[in-house]
Parts: C-alpha cells; sequence; structure tokens
C-alpha cells in the first residue's frame, strides 16, 4: 500500500482545474460586471428612479439560479455532467441578449431571470471533482474558488472603463458572447467525465440536513447577501463621499483588491500547511463584521469607506477560496451534484436577498441601514462558524489487489471499512483507489482484508 499524496497533478487534472475555473468565472461575470456601475446606470432609463426595483434586477439573477441550482445538480448526477452546463451556459447567453435589448428595467429584471436560470455551478465544481484526485482536489477546488475572486476584482476593476466605452448593453452583449465562448472551451478543453461509479444513492433528505454542509451553505448565503447589499450603495457613496466619477471607480477597486491580495495569500497557505482552516476561516469572518460596521460608522467619509473596501475584500477571497474545499471535504461522494447544488443555491438566495433587501433598505433607510444589517448577518455568521468541526483529514490511498482477487468481494469488504469514503477498483491494473478519513482509517486491517486473512 502507498499513498500518491506526493505524486504531482496530471496534465488532464491541471487541464480540467484550469479549464473549469474559466467557465465557472465566466459565469460568476454575468453577476460581477453590472455590480459597480448597474445602480447608477438604472437611474436613466424608465423605472429606474425605484432602488427597490434597482436591487431587484441586481438580485433576480440569483433567485432563479436558487429555484434551478438542486435539480441542475441532480440532472448532472444522472445525465452527465457537461451536456447539463452546455445547456446552462445556453440559457445564460439568451438572458444576456435579453438584458442588452432591454428598454426599461422590467425588460432587465426579465433578462437577469433567464441568466440566472443557467444554474451550471453545481455541475462545474461536481465535474471538477469527477475529474481529480482526493490529494488534488482541494486544490482545483480552491482555483475554481479563486476564479471567483479574481472575476470579482477584473469586474470591478473593469466595469466602469467598460461601461465608458460600450455601455450597459455592450457589457451584456459581452457576457453572452463568453457565454458562448465558455461552452466551446468545455467540449474542447475539458477532459470526458468518468462513468458514475455504481452504488446506494445518498438520500437527500441527508444531504439536505447535514449539519456541517449547512453550517457552509448558510456561510455562502451570508457571504454573497453582505457582498450583493453592499454593491447597492458603494457606488453612490464613493460619488457622494470621495467626488468620484463612475468612470475613475476603477482606480479604487484596483488598488483595494491589489491590496487585499497581499495578506491573502499566505493566510490560505498558512491554513492549508499547518492544518488551520477553521481559525483562518474564522477570522475571516470577523473581518467581515469589522469592514461593515466601520462603513456604519464612517459613512460620510471617503477614507474609511476605501479602508473598510480593502477589509471586505480581503475577507471575501479568503472566505470564497475556502469554502468550496471545505464542501468538496464534508459532501457525500455519491451525491456531490446534488450537496453542490444545495450549496449553490444557498448562494444564489444570498445573491438575491442581498439585492432585495439591500434595495429596500437603501430605499427607506440609507446606506448606513444597508452597513448596519450587513455587520448583523455577519455576527449571525460567525457564531454559526466558531461551532464548525475542523474538517476531517481525508486522503487518498491505494491498494495493490494480488492475482486472483475477487474483485467484488474485495470492494465490498473495503467499502465496508471505517473511514472509508469512496473506492474505484481498476481491474486491469489490480489497484483499489480509496478516499479515507485518515483518523478512522486502519492500514493494518485493509492490507488483511486485500491479502485474504480476513
Amino acid at each position: 500500500m502507498r499513498s500518491p499524496s506526493n505524486d504531482p497533478m496530471t496534465r488532464d487534472e491541471k487541464r480540467a482545474g484550469a479549464s473549469l475555473a474559466a467557465i465557472f468565472g465566466l459565469r460568476m461575470l454575468g453577476l460581477f460586471l453590472i455590480l459597480p456601475v448597474f445602480a447608477e446606470h438604472a437611474r436613466h432609463i424608465p423605472g429606474g428612479d425605484s432602488k427597490t426595483l434597482i436591487g431587484l434586477a441586481m438580485g433576480t439573477y440569483g433567485l432563479t439560479q436558487a429555484i434551478f441550482q438542486i435539480p441542475f445538480g441532480m440532472a448532472s448526477d444522472r445525465w452527465g455532467r457537461k451536456p447539463v452546463i452546455v445547456i446552462g451556459l445556453i440559457l445564460f447567453a439568451i438572458g444576456s441578449a435579453v438584458a442588452a435589448m432591454a428598454g426599461d428595467i422590467w425588460m432587465v429584471i426579465l433578462g437577469r431571470i433567464v441568466q440566472g436560470a443557467g444554474a451550471i455551478s453545481a455541475a462545474v465544481t461536481a465535474l471538477a471533482a469527477d475529474l481529480t484526485r482526493e490529494q488534488h482536489r482541494t486544490k482545483v477546488m480552491a482555483m475554481i474558488g479563486s476564479s471567483i475572486g479574481l472575476v470579482f476584482a477584473a469586474s470591478l476593476i473593469g466595469a466602469p472603463a467598460l461601461y465608458a466605452v460600450i455601455g450597459m448593453a455592450g457589457i451584456f452583449w459581452l457576457t453572452a458572447i463568453l457565454a458562448l465562448g465558455a461552452i466551446v472551451l468545455l467540449l474542447k478543453g475539458v477532459p470526458p467525465a468518468p462513468p458514475v461509479e455504481p452504488g446506494p444513492k445518498v438520500p437527500f433528505r441527508e444531504v439536505l440536513l447535514d449539519a456541517q454542509l449547512m453550517r457552509l451553505n448558510f456561510g455562502i448565503f451570508a457571504l454573497h447577501l453582505i457582498q450583493m447589499a453592499m454593491f447597492v450603495v458603494l457606488p453612490g457613496l464613493l460619488i457622494s463621499t470621495g467626488g468620484l466619477p463612475l468612470g475613475q471607480h476603477w482606480q479604487v477597486y484596483l488598488g483595494t483588491m491589489l491590496a487585499s491580495l497581499v495578506p491573502m495569500v499566505p493566510a490560505i497557505i498558512y491554513a492549508e500547511r499547518r492544518a488551520k482552516l477553521k481559525p483562518v476561516f474564522v477570522a475571516a469572518v470577523a473581518l467581515l463584521i469589522l469592514a461593515e460596521g466601520g462603513s456604519f460608522l464612517g459613512i460620510d467619509k471617503f477614507a474609511v469607506i476605501v479602508t473598510m473596501m480593502w477589509l471586505f475584500f480581503l475577507a471575501f477571497n479568503i472566505l470564497e477560496a475556502s469554502l468550496p474545499s471545505l464542501i468538496s471535504r464534508v459532501a457525500p461522494p455519491r451525491a456531490k451534484g446534488a450537496a453542490l447544488g444545495v450549496y449553490n443555491t444557498s448562494q444564489a438566495l444570498g445573491l438575491f436577498t442581498g439585492g432585495a433587501v439591500g434595495g429596500l433598505l437603501a430605499q427607506h433607510a440609507g446606506p448606513g441601514g444597508v452597513f448596519a444589517f450587513g455587520a448583523a448577518v455577519a455576527m449571525l455568521w460567525l457564531l454559526v462558524a466558531a461551532s464548525m468541526r475542523p474538517p476531517a483529514l481525508v486522503v487518498s490511498r491505494e491498494l495493490i489487489l494480488p492475482p486472483g482477487s475477487d474483485f467484488a468481494a474485495v470492494k465490498q469488504g473495503i467499502a465496508a471499512l471505517p473511514g472509508v469514503r469512496e473506492i474505484i477498483i481498476a481491474p486491469d491494473k489490480h489497484m483499489a483507489y480509496l478516499r479515507v478519513n485518515l483518523e478512522q482509517w486502519d492500514e493494518r486491517r485493509a492490507r488483511q482484508l486485500v491479502g485474504g486473512e480476513i
């Protein structure tokens, strides 16, 4: 028996990780590109005088994402990942075209609804898990999570400049073109997914009510709720407190985002190498409280708003990279699509709730009400995160099967051992590939079973 923990990523694993991270990032681009500019743009179109409708237009994308994430995830478990992803990207492109041709706020809302119906997040993340070994899966999940942060940064920096050149319609047309390009990348750049390993289905209730998964699902809900609500009011604050025209907001976003990456990278490396993921995770949630509370207290000071943006981006990037990694460790192997569907539904509900509540609060309580609400949500998340169990150390193991082995019996016996989360038998190689919880794994007993001693 040997551990492949030191094996490098294969070429296919690298290609799958990079391609799927790019596809995931393109999907998020449809949301993030409008954040820095839409609230101001909408004031100049019919119906845009209502902040409630502006918030709805920004957040309704998340509502349809929430409705379709679980069905898309379960469909990918049954019919395959790639067909489901292609359908989702086509819907996303159609919605982008509708929004690009919109003449009023209501048609923008319709376009955002159709955009959100292309709920591919669960299928993309599940495909990434299918195509990578356990010892590299966290890296790939972090690549996908980090792609969100990178797209977020690129959108904050590039959207104001894009808006000045091609307008809001041009931005929506651009997202439609990128969605179609993502289909080509999926079909040409991503390796074929392996067949689904047969076995008993995990009841959906078990996925939905798992305590650890529920904590993570609440976390992604809270993170994107706070993010969306904040960007309902942030562009206006940069104008009112700093006199900064919309076309120059990218300068603030670029500076704060780049500055946030300096401490973020070593924080994630420290969390992984020293097994300190929970302390770093909880500290990042605490930073959210500080960022939202500081913005509330310094609402009329440009320097304070910019400083709190930096703290928010730092926390956001750490959490966005950590959450998918944690989900990949906790989710049942045979229900990855369903588990990730629930996770991404929670994310989408956060986007919708943040946009809708952020718009209502901005309308009736002003920017201060938005930040106070965000701080309260972050405080609740801190209580939830503090009770989270540190993730179990799940690693890969390989067993060499002797000639003449009864592969079905060996598989059944190994699957029954404590700590075994997943097993794949390769008869042609006389190998068994396992995912095991190292705290429960009994290597001696596994050796005895494979050797026919028990």
